[in-house]
């Protein structure tokens, strides 16, 4: 099955036909990005607000960063809780996310992760979900997983992520491109930049002269659990915005992949899919293997998709960073949290 991007996104062109035919959608588009923050009259919550969102459309690794966030919270005294719309989700809420009940088809796949590391809040209206965690006098913090381009909410710190190895794309807003506004815009948003995995260190370089911000670096890389797979032959499957970093990850434990399957992001799996994988896995003999997304959606379905979950292993992941980078990571949360919450 064919991804949602399309891959001439990424590549450079000023010629490229398709770039050229799409670029009159792409300004109104933009245009409309631009208007809402012009018309808007954003809430401003009483809790301070971090956002983790990106410029372009599909996976840049928001999740993992935004689950750091909340571990250095929590190391530091803090109560946080997350804020997200629960894309895929049919969930309008506001609603706290029951990790144990809810379904990927009703909350979303991010918003299980999210509510097992801290109380998650899926809300379309960000400030109608906002209003709902400070009525619930629980939380310190709110972590908005996306919601860069939401003008909805104010922000206390706006990070935005972008994946290294794709970087900006062609640099083109939707549809000729894959930016959600033009990124000059975009820039004036974000008080900094997080570079999810750059091995050939090209897009930290761009952003560090294009942005006039904070850059950091950071790289997805298995958890300890991961270990369980290495040097063990796998039949991957996912369905998630970059595929080919979950391929890198098993790539990089040592597991021996011996088939696969690509699906769009946040797909939700069918009982036939299910049961070609399983068959795939037996003929293959080898281990059926997925992100912790792809086993979040198919956790509570019945039939071939209860099977391949509980036939399936995940590849846990977590985001990691220099010192000097995680460093200035946490001076600008605590300096964002100090300066909303000190006393008048």
């Amino acid at each position: 099955m064919p991804l949602e991007e399309p891959s001439w996104w990424y590549v450079a062109g000023e010629d490229d036909i398709r770039v050229k035919a799409l670029r009159p959608i792409s300004g109104l588009f933009g245009w409309a990005a631009q208007l809402r923050f012009r018309r808007a009259e954003p809430y401003h919550s009483r809790l301070p607000v971090i956002c983790v969102g990106n410029f372009t459309a599909g996976g840049t690794g928001k999740t993992p960063l935004s689950l750091m966030i909340a571990a250095l919270l929590k190391e530091r005294g803090a109560t946080p809780a997350f804020l997200t719309r629960g894309y895929s989700g049919r969930l309008r809420g506001p609603a706290w996310v029951n990790p144990a009940v809810d379904l990927a088809r009703e909350v979303g796949d991010e918003p299980l992760l999210l509510a097992r590391c801290a109380p998650t809040m899926v809300a379309q209206d960000r400030a109608k979900g906002a209003q709902a965690i400070e009525a619930s006098k629980t939380a310190s913090h709110i972590i908005m997983d996306d919601g860069l381009q939401n003008p909805s909410l104010t922000k206390s710190l706006i990070i935005a992520v972008v994946d290294g190895s794709r970087g900006l794309g062609n640099g083109e807003v939707i549809p000729a491109g894959p930016l959600r506004a033009p990124i000059d815009f975009q820039f004036g948003l974000v008080d900094t930049v997080v570079v999810n995995g750059d091995e050939s260190g090209s897009t930290l370089r761009d952003l560090k002269v294009a942005f006039p911000g904070p850059v950091l670096s950071a790289r997805v890389v298995p958890n300890d659990a991961a270990e369980i797979l290495k040097h063990k032959r796998v039949v991957a499957f996912s369905g998630i915005g970059n595929p080919k970093r979950f391929r890198a990850s098993l790539d990089e434990i040592g597991a021996h992949v011996v088939a696969g399957r690509e699906f769009k992001d946040h797909h939700d799996f069918t009982d036939s899919e299910a049961q070609e994988l399983l068959a795939l896995a037996v003929a293959s003999e080898a281990q059926l293997v997925t992100t912790e997304k792809d086993l979040a959606r198919l956790a509570g379905k019945t039939g071939s998709c209860a099977q391949l979950a509980k036939a399936t292993n995940v590849l846990g992941i977590e985001l990691a960073m220099e010192p000097r980078d995680l460093e200035r990571l946490v001076a600008l949360v605590e300096g964002a949290c100090l300066k909303e919450t000190a006393p008048a």
